[in-house]
């Protein structure tokens, strides 16, 4: 924990361990230059506005401008973003943020009109400027997708009103980060010895998976405490995001918040349910999990605080960022010498900003910028980091591979294939350190790491997946999202999840309020479903070799360009039906049988 004991301000930092932010502006007046002429680009294309459907080479026109002017808006967006991120405390880069927002709303007030616009022609007019003007086959894609919701797209007048909307509809995230990554502070953590270790949202995990109980406990006690002084504003918070997703919802005349969202990305809300309905059929595995953890420990109850901390903890050892690299890039060797080839450009270009600094946002993101992706991780040394690492960079290459590979307009692959990339990493560097060790506290050590990842990643992320489903349909009820009303509902979800060998306390029912993933609108779920169609893929490419890594490959070089059901189908998963997350958690079923055969030896 010694890496812990002070956090360095952004300065001290070196500038190779930074990420180049000015690969996208060299200064920031040349993005406050690109900001006017992103503003200026609403006049532009409201120019149009009225005239979509007076001539194939109109619309053409049209959608040419929206694409260059979107181009523009991702590159100022990653700047500013980026930026702040850096150091949430810096007021220059969270106005600059704030500069960008408004001009992106107004934009989009500007534009309301082209959706009902293009939904107003007739199919056999657009036919007719298909035949007309080859240009547009470009947009086909773009038009056929944005046409099948028809039914949820409102007059222009409606629209506009809603595009107005878009920033106070932001306000509850904007507001949770601001309170979590800014503006909360916590008391130090206090190990065994009487050491104090600095608390943030990006040390609490390291503290967690200290072998010190006493330090566990402090770190988790103080962070939750603190977190539950707060828990009538984090309840509010998280209550106007709620309505905020129930009026689009009820705007666009979809039937719920799931539905709504769901169908952005052409996912059935099936997909959802079944994943669901797949890890509660498979808890006994769960459960049996949190006992044998509880039997290695050897402790007389198992608590919240002792669920991170390793199994074989003679094991754990420091991770330098440099080897962490060398060990990713050995490991993904089966994707081939191209994927790597980008992988160590990535790694030797500074498309990654490594260690925390004050203030600096916690966790760990790619953003796929079209000039190089940019990854924003915590480092801290630990196998975790580690695996943060290839997890990260899987997210990177998917974006590489998709922005290389389309059109601007089909590039952005949707959230439901987002998490796929990077476990596929996760997993096939879990697979390359097993297959290097023989020793049996190492094996059982990495095998630990694996049913963690299965626990973290499936039965945690449909544990989240399941409060976000439920205090949905509270808000759908007309019901109000009070603090008390949320811990009940997280408690007792924690309860079902972890089982009766799990001492459920009224700290861990806080844990809603630390989570930002429920300002994503229904993001959760596809951790999970992502990492069973990674485990799935994963084990093709080593079975299959050259055939499926090609399938795998144009996958990540999909983009939006099919539907994300489609694009998993081509690569060889179909993620309808259940099968992919039983297959996983029965791989999580054989695990725990070689966990528990090694810690009995």
């Amino acid at each position: 924990m010694d890496e812990m004991k002070k956090i360095p301000q952004r300065s001290e930092i070196s500038d190779a361990d930074k990420w180049a932010i000015e690969d996208l502006y060299a200064t920031d007046e040349a993005w406050e230059a690109d900001l006017k002429l992103l503003e200026a680009a609403g006049d532009t294309l409201s120019a149009f506005a009225g005239r979509l459907s007076e001539s194939a080479d109109t619309l053409l026109a049209f959608l040419t401008e929206m694409e260059q002017t979107g181009v523009k808006a991702e590159l100022l967006a990653n700047y500013c973003m980026r930026r702040a991120d850096e150091d949430t405390r810096v007021a220059k880069y969270q106005a600059m943020k704030g500069q960008f927002m408004n001009v992106y709303v107004s934009l989009g007030s500007k534009c309301s009109f082209d959706t009902p616009e293009i939904m107003d022609i007739s199919d056999e007019t657009l036919d007719a400027f298909y035949a007309a003007q080859p240009g547009l086959e470009r947009y086909r894609r773009y038009l056929t997708n944005l046409r099948r919701r028809r039914a949820h797209i409102l007059s222009p007048a409606e629209e506009k009103l809603l595009a107005a909307a878009g920033e106070m509809a932001g306000a509850p995230d904007d507001i949770y980060g601001a309170f979590a990554d800014a503006d909360i502070s916590f008391p130090d953590a206090v190990d065994s010895e009487g050491n104090k270790h600095p608390l943030t949202q990006g040390t609490f995990v390291a503290c967690e998976e200290s072998p010190d109980r006493a330090l566990r406990k402090s770190a988790y006690e103080n962070l939750y405490a603190t977190f539950g002084g707060y828990r009538n504003t984090a309840a509010a918070v998280l209550n106007a995001q709620g309505k905020q997703l129930k009026f689009f919802a009820d705007a666009r005349k979809y039937p719920g918040t799931l539905e709504a969202s769901l169908d952005h990305t052409q996912v059935p809300t099936s997909v959802y349910l079944n994943l669901i309905e797949a890890v509660h059929k498979n808890m006994d595995k769960m459960h049996r999990y949190v006992r044998l953890r509880k039997k290695l420990l050897g402790v007389d109850e198992l608590h919240f605080y002792d669920v991170y901390t390793s199994l074989v903890a003679d094991v754990d050892k420091k991770i330098p960022y440099e080897q962490a690299k060398q060990t990713v890039y050995d490991s993904l060797a089966p994707l081939g010498d191209d994927y790597r080839k980008i992988l160590k450009e990535g790694f030797d270009n500074r498309w990654i900003d490594v260690y925390q600094n004050e203030g600096k946002r916690s966790g760990a993101y790619s953003a796929g910028a079209a000039v190089h992706p940019f990854v924003l991780l915590n480092y801290t040394g630990t196998l975790d980091s580690q695996f943060t690492l290839a997890h990260e960079m899987g997210h990177a290459l998917h974006s590489y591979y998709s922005n290389k590979t389309q059109n601007p307009v089909d590039a952005d692959y949707v959230i439901f294939v987002a998490e796929v990339a990077s476990t596929c990493n996760e997993a096939l560097l879990m697979e390359y350190l097993l297959g290097k060790t023989a020793n049996k506290a190492e094996r059982a050590y990495l095998i630990n790491h694996f049913l963690e990842q299965f626990k973290g990643t499936i039965y945690r992320q449909t544990m989240f997946a399941e409060f976000e489903l439920n205090i949905g349909r509270m808000i759908g009820e007309g019901k109000t999202l009070t603090a008390d009303a949320l811990c009940a509902e997280y408690k007792r979800l924690n309860e079902l999840y972890f089982g009766p060998d799990m001492v459920v306390d009224d700290l861990i029912a806080l844990e809603w309020a630390r989570i930002p993933h429920f300002y994503y609108n229904y993001y959760v779920f596809q951790y999970a479903t992502g990492y069973s169609a990674a485990i799935a893929l994963s084990r093709r490419i080593l079975r299959e070799g050259e055939s499926a890594v090609k399938d795998y490959i144009r996958f990540l070089s999909g983009g939006c360009s099919k539907s994300p059901i489609d694009l998993l189908k081509d690569a060889g998963v179909d993620m309808t039906g259940p099968e992919p997350v039983e297959q996983a958690l029965q791989l999580f079923g054989e695990l725990l049988d070689e966990m528990e055969a090694l810690m009995a030896e």
